[in-house]
């Protein structure tokens, strides 16, 4: 969580916060999409976080890329915005968000594959037919629409 979300914690307690983030969904060569499981909800989801102050959308999403999973985005590429009422969220901790995520694709990234042990269990490429099905709630809709776009796409 970053600190500006951590410091309005401090005023607002588990109140309900209007939360912008960004996120990448990275696609390797195969054509599979890389999630790690949460450790807060145990469930999986790509990597993405709050935007901090003075951040671009970009440089947030990158970093959290690489803090989350050890990546390095070499492009990215717009993909969607994922807005309204089914990103309400309340976390395990009983911190409620409505959430405002920018989403971008990635198939241009080096590093090396590495979990940030404190937020993400496990790390995993799933194809788009074993995706599974212990989504985090607030990202569904992004990875219907994902598996939607991919699906059209030729093989």
């Amino acid at each position: 969580m970053s600190d500006y979300i951590m410091d309005l914690r401090k005023v607002v307690g588990h109140a309900p916060l209007l939360q912008c983030a960004a996120s990448i969904i990275i696609e390797n060569d195969a054509g599979e999409v890389l999630l790690g499981r949460r450790t807060d909800n145990h469930q999986w989801g790509y990597s993405g976080g709050s935007i901090e102050l003075d951040e671009t959308v970009e440089e947030c999403a990158k970093r959290e890329l690489f803090e989350e999973m050890g990546l390095v985005a070499d492009e990215l590429e717009f993909f969607m915005v994922n807005s309204g009422p089914e990103t309400h969220y309340v976390y395990p901790n009983g911190d409620e968000v409505y959430n405002v995520e920018i989403i971008y694709l990635c198939r241009s990234y080096h590093g090396e594959l590495r979990r940030q042990e404190s937020e993400v269990e496990e790390l995993r490429f799933f194809s788009l037919e074993e995706l599974p099905e212990e989504i985090s709630p607030p990202i569904r809709p992004v990875m219907r629409r994902y598996v939607e776009m991919r699906g059209k796409k030729e093989p």
